[in-house]
């Protein structure tokens, strides 16, 4: 191997898509950096299919490029971590509003044994104008909030555009985003994953261009609201389940069990059918947490937990079928009761209000034990 093959400890990497006006000006302050500090390194240019001379405005500048084919900030990012050189990636955007000679920090925490270290604005000043106000105190603090409270994290600001880590750290991960969620996919599977992740201030400037960012407010924000829920199916699935199927519960027994006297409410069967409905969708939401589970865990972008390896137990699987055809028997015996009593009726017409109190609990019984039932069937399908 040469030494311009050998590792480096450092590779400075930023995505580029048409950055003509700023790009010098990055790659200068982070040469800067790696020389004051005595680094070996490199800057990295992912470049995201540039027509505006980019490409050509970095390597008179030093640096080196890689053409990504495939469009999205992600995927230059993705490739770029593949093709670094360096021990140690800081990645950032090529618009100069992050001050590359100012990395200090980042490396410190990279030799004391980080595997990913997060900028953090809000912390070390945002600079008038440099972010609207609809992304400082509303998108950024509430998605960084949703992230801290779903997955643990310690993050305080998820969407920095400025963070360092360990190269084969994040490789390991094998993330998958094309798009701007990819700055979300990073925090959340390194905080899954147990990697030791710190956070540092760092400061953020007006950008320079004069163009309008790449960035789209409602879109963007919207793609990492929906990877946080999507990678937390306790909090898209197995709460609001679980929270449906308590209050349906509660219905159920002050429709069926309390007197209205008591309760100063008149609860008919209307309320018990919302009831019910409420128990069979949060017995589906809970089901989909479990198959969503199982299936992240078989996929590698969810970690292995114990309650999951031994809910994906064949044996498991045969105790979910049995529960589940157990509620279907008990529905289906409710549904005979009430048959003999239209039988005994002579098929006449009976109590409407009184029979449904019956037929609905039995239905629901039922149809909930057809859920786990089928749902334990497919976790088996899944052990295939």
């Amino acid at each position: 191997m040469t030494a311009a093959e050998s590792p480096l400890e450092l590779t400075i990497l930023m995505p580029c898509l048409n950055e003509a006006e700023t790009l010098a000006t990055c790659i200068g302050k982070a040469q800067e950096f790696l020389t004051s500090e005595g680094i070996r390194g490199e800057v990295l240019i992912a470049d995201n299919g540039s027509t505006d001379g980019s490409v050509d405005i970095a390597r008179r500048h030093g640096a080196r490029v890689l053409g990504v084919d495939q469009r999205g900030y992600g995927s230059a990012l993705r490739a770029g971590i593949r093709d670094a050189r360096g021990t140690f990636v800081i990645m950032g955007d090529a618009d100069d509003s992050y001050d590359f000679s100012a990395l200090r920090p980042f490396i410190d925490e990279l030799r004391a044994g980080a595997d990913l270290v997060m900028g953090n604005r809000f912390k070390g000043g945002i600079e008038s104008g440099a972010m609207p106000r609809l992304h400082r105190y509303l998108g950024n603090p509430v998605l960084s909030f949703i992230g801290r409270t779903f997955f643990g994290s310690r993050v305080g600001d998820f969407h920095c555009g400025l963070r360092g880590f360990r190269r084969e750290s994040i490789v390991a991960l094998n993330l998958k985003s094309n798009g701007m969620e990819f700055a979300t996919e990073v925090v959340v599977r390194a905080t899954l994953e147990g990697l030791t992740v710190t956070e540092v201030p760092t400061t953020l400037s007006v950008d320079g261009r004069s163009r309008p960012p790449h960035l789209r407010t409602w879109r963007d924000g919207w793609r990492h609201l929906r990877f946080l829920l999507l990678y937390s199916p306790r909090w898209l699935f197995i709460y609001p389940g679980m929270a449906a199927i308590l209050i349906g519960g509660v219905g159920v027994l002050l429709t069926e069990f309390t007197s209205p006297v008591a309760v100063h409410l008149h609860l008919g069967v209307d309320t018990l059918a919302v009831s019910c409905a409420l128990i069979i969708v949060g017995a589906q939401a809970l089901i989909f947490g479990v198959l969503t589970k199982i299936y992240g865990m078989h996929e590698g972008y969810l970690p292995k937990t114990r309650s999951l390896v031994r809910l994906n137990d064949p044996l498991n699987m045969e105790i979910g079928v049995i529960v589940g055809a157990a509620l279907i028997l008990a529905g289906i015996a409710g549904l005979v009761a009430s048959w003999f009593v239209w039988e005994r009726a002579g098929f006449g017409s009976l109590n409407a209000i009184g029979e449904m109190r019956k037929v609905l609990p039995a239905m629901t019984l039922a149809i909930t034990g057809c859920q786990i039932m089928f749902a334990s069937f497919f976790i088996g399908i899944m052990q295939i």
